[in-house]
Order: structure tokens, then C-alpha cells, then sequence
């Protein structure tokens, strides 16, 4: 049975301004240039223009605001002066010459070989059969990026069977890999870290005592080498402790990654693009905001004329009326992306300057032991915004600093009581530990359970659990895995 009912209810809805602020929030610095650019792209309304009036902003959005042309009236207007067919394209005005002395900030892109490009010609020059070639190519070309091959054998002889048209089996892909293994960079076509390390001391060009107990240790004794098992080592191999020493140091000198090496043409460097910049001297503390996250945006004149021709025009017709509202809803969209930008500006100095009011003494004096116990929810009720918002701002944030360039994320750590019932930032803790493995003897490096007693002594009364966490959150090994001879 079909029945007709009145209804109310609230909902919450996000307008799409909202949206796109909440969406500008979490770009970094770098990203944002290019949201910018896809923006001005999409809007023709949107100019990015440096050198613009300041003033022009301001009698756009009045006359715009003034002008109460109705799109859905009969008053239209022509656009045909602005779409001339004849009219020629801007390029056809621009030249492109330059004087000596100016700078050209155009950046040179090198290209080079691959490394798999580099052993292929290496193998190639060799003296070998049209049949080891196709072996050979074959297996340099499961070689992965640090010059390993993962591939078993025996599942290259079905390879070869199904893809190659060849029956090979094991023995004749071993002959052709220990060719591989001859070039360089010394150690590419291992199967493991092992065999990678022995590739290398054998293929010294002089070798001697030490050389060789090096290749005892590898060949003989690796699993007792990883695990750091020096004392078995001395014992099983009669070995003085001063020999495995000088046999550890030409281990330590190998490359466990060979292929590596060889990448360094094709290789990509990321750099850091802070969003803020935080000085100190004798006045204080300064926060400024990186001149990226401040772009000058203007709606594009050109737009402006076209709304005031149409106003004076007195021939209008339908195709005039939805270009106009066309045009109104372009600037309209250009509006609300500069207005969100400001925002984005807005909130980004409000958040940072909390968490520098929070964290003066430490970017007074770069110390970490004077981090204070900092969380989300502390920022967000100092600047009266939600806990969501303050995330996007800290997310793939960065500040540069008299001490360096840090992650938002790095200020904000748990809180503990020590023993004298003060909060103290983890981080804090995390420093000293720290500083107390780096100033332990590397012979006897010490144990998670002193390190709990030394913290203990130092007012910070935790379990010994925590401290592994601790160490492993700083990347630091368990003791056994630090020691050295």
C-alpha cells in the first residue's frame, strides 16, 4: 500500500568550499605549486600573476557584486568581439632570445646506462658461444637492482625450455654464472649475501693473511659472523682475536649490495621543501611562512571585461546568456580557490605558532630533553579547531630551524610521570637512551635490562619491555648485534 507522509530531519553536510579547504590543508609545500597549476589549468578565471594591482582584486569582487544582471533576464550580451576567428594566437607575439648575460635557469637532465645496460655490455665482450650469450643475457636479466639473482636454477631451466626453445639443465646455467660473476662491479650475480662477500675476496688482486682469514670466516664461519659469535669464531678456527679483527675490517669493507654502484646515473634525489621557517635570536622567536604556501592569485581581467560587455550590450540572445553564466561560474570557482587558499594560509600559521608556543624552549635551544608531552588534541583546543584538522595541517609537514629541518609529526610525542610526579615527553627519554648507547663500551655493549636500571637512575621509571620499544622505534639493534672487537 502506497502512503504520503511528511518528514523533517537535520543533516550535516560539507560544502564543497569546505571540501576543498580540508583537501588543501594536507598538501605539502611542494604539491600545493602543482595543485596550483592544475587549478589555473582547469579555471581559465584563475591567474597566478606577480606583478598584479592590488587594487584589482578588490574592484572586481565590488563591480561583481554590484552587477545584478539577471542570467535567466532577456539582457545578454556579445561575445563575438572576444572570439574573433582571425584573431592570431598569443604565441605568434612572443620571441625567445636572450642576452649574454642573462641567467638560464633551465635544469639539465643527465642521462646514462642502467645498470643491467652496463654488465650486458660487459658480458658481451667476453669470449663466449652464441649459447652462453642467451644464457647469460638471460641471467642478467633476472639480476634484481642490487646485482643478486633471485631466480633458482632449476626454475631457469624451465624458463629456458618454454620461453627459449632450449634444453640447458643446472649445470650449464652454473658454468655461465660464474662468467657473470667475473664482472663488475665484483660480487653481481650472488645468490646470497654470502657467496656476494666471497665473489669479492676472491677476486682480490693481492691477497694475503688477512684476505684469507676473512675468506675462512665468510666460507667457514658466516652464520657465527652474522650473530657476531666472535668468541666461537676464535675458538672453532684457533684464530687470534687480533686476526679476526683485521679479518672483520676487510669484510666491512665490501659492498653487500653491488648493483648498486652502478644505479648511481639513474638516481633519483629527493629534497625537502619546508613549509615554515623558524629563527631565533636575541628578540625571540620568528615564524614565517614558506613564500610557496603564499601564491598571487588574481581573477583574470579578461573575465571582468567580458561581464561588463555583456551589461552594455543591448542584442542578447541564449547563447550569450549561458556564456555569461558560464563566466560567473568560473569566477565564482576562482573566488573560492584564492579565499580557500588564504585559509589554508590562515590555519597553517595559527597551528604552527600553537606548537611553538608549546615547544619555545626547544627551538630556543635545539635540545630535545626539552620537549614537552605533546598530542593532537592540545594544539586543537589551543586554537579552538578540531582534532581532524590539526592533522591535516601536521601531515607531510615541515619546519626548518636554526638545528635542521624536522617533521611536524616529531614534535608530538606521549607523555610520562617520572618519579617525581612531573610529565615528561617520551621523546625525552628516547634521547637519553640514546646518548647512553652511543657512550657505551662497544665491547660490552649493555643490555636492555641496564639500560632499564641506568633510566631508573635517572628519575624515569620504566619496564624493561619499553626500553626494547624504545630502542627499536630509534632503530638500534639488541646489545649482542652492537659489539665490536
Amino acid at each position: 500500500m502506497l502512503t504520503q507522509k511528511l518528514q523533517q530531519k537535520l543533516q550535516q553536510k560539507l560544502s564543497p568550499q569546505q571540501i576543498q579547504l580540508m583537501k588543501l590543508l594536507q598538501v605539502p609545500t611542494v604539491a600545493l605549486e602543482q595543485r596550483i597549476k592544475q587549478e589555473i589549468e582547469e579555471n581559465p578565471a584563475l591567474e597566478d600573476v606577480s606583478d598584479s594591482d592590488d587594487d584589482y582584486s578588490d574592484d572586481l569582487d565590488n563591480e561583481y557584486e554590484n552587477d545584478d544582471t539577471d542570467t535567466n533576464s532577456d539582457d545578454e550580451f556579445d561575445l563575438e568581439d572576444y572570439m574573433d576567428e582571425d584573431d592570431l594566437p598569443d604565441y605568434k607575439y612572443q620571441i625567445n632570445n636572450q642576452g649574454k648575460d642573462e641567467e638560464d635557469r633551465s635544469i639539465p637532465y643527465a642521462g646514462g646506462k642502467t645498470f643491467h645496460d652496463l654488465v650486458y655490455s660487459q658480458y658481451h665482450l667476453k669470449n663466449i658461444t652464441e649459447r652462453q650469450r642467451i644464457i647469460g643475457d638471460f641471467i642478467i636479466g633476472n639480476l634484481d637492482d642490487s646485482g643478486y639473482l633471485q631466480r633458482d636454477l632449476e626454475a631457469m631451466v624451465d624458463d629456458f625450455a618454454f620461453t627459449q626453445n632450449l634444453i640447458t639443465d643446472v649445470d650449464e646455467i652454473e658454468t655461465v654464472l660464474k662468467i657473470v660473476q667475473t664482472l663488475d662491479p665484483s660480487g653481481i650475480g650472488a645468490r646470497s649475501l654470502q657467496e656476494c662477500l666471497e665473489i669479492q675476496l676472491l677476486q682480490v688482486d693481492e691477497p694475503d693473511e688477512t684476505i684469507d682469514v676473512a675468506l675462512n670466516i665468510i666460507q667457514n664461519y658466516f652464520d657465527e659472523f652474522s650473530k657476531k659469535h666472535y668468541d666461537k669464531i676464535i675458538k672453532k678456527s684457533g684464530i687470534t682475536e687480533e686476526e679476526l679483527k683485521d679479518g672483520i675490517n676487510e669484510i666491512l669493507k665490501l659492498n653487500p649490495k653491488p648493483g648498486n654502484s652502478l644505479s648511481e646515473t639513474i638516481k633519483v634525489n629527493h629534497f625537502i621543501t619546508p613549509d615554515f621557517l623558524v629563527s631565533s635570536d636575541d628578540n625571540g622567536l620568528t615564524l614565517s611562512l614558506n613564500s610557496k604556501n603564499a601564491p598571487d592569485l588574481n581573477i583574470s581581467r579578461s573575465y571582468k571585461d567580458m561581464l561588463e560587455t555583456y551589461t552594455k550590450s543591448k542584442v542578447k540572445d541564449k547563447k550569450q546568456k549561458e556564456a555569461v553564466l558560464f563566466i560567473k561560474q568560473k569566477i565564482d570557482s576562482a573566488k573560492w580557490f584564492i579565499d580557500a587558499i588564504k585559509q589554508r594560509q590562515q590555519t597553517l600559521l595559527m597551528t604552527m605558532e600553537a606548537i611553538l608556543n608549546h615547544q619555545s624552549e626547544y627551538f630556543k635551544t635545539g635540545d630535545e630533553t626539552m620537549l614537552k608531552p605533546m598530542i593532537l588534541k592540545d594544539i586543537a583546543e589551543s586554537i579552538g579547531m578540531d582534532i581532524s584538522t590539526v592533522s591535516r595541517v601536521v601531515n607531510s609537514k615541515y619546519v626548518q630551524t636554526n638545528f635542521g629541518t624536522f617533521p611536524l609529526k616529531s614534535f608530538f610525542s606521549e607523555s610520562m610521570t617520572n618519579t617525581e610526579g612531573e610529565e615528561v615527553s617520551t621523546r625525552e627519554i628516547k634521547k637519553i637512551l640514546m646518548d647512553v648507547i652511543e657512550s657505551e663500551d662497544k665491547r660490552h655493549p649493555v643490555i636492555d635490562e641496564k639500560l632499564m636500571d641506568i633510566l631508573k637512575e635517572k628519575g624515569y621509571n620504566i619496564a624493561r619491555r619499553t626500553v626494547a620499544k624504545y630502542r627499536e622505534q630509534l632503530g638500534i639493534p639488541v646489545a649482542r648485534m652492537r659489539k665490536e672487537l
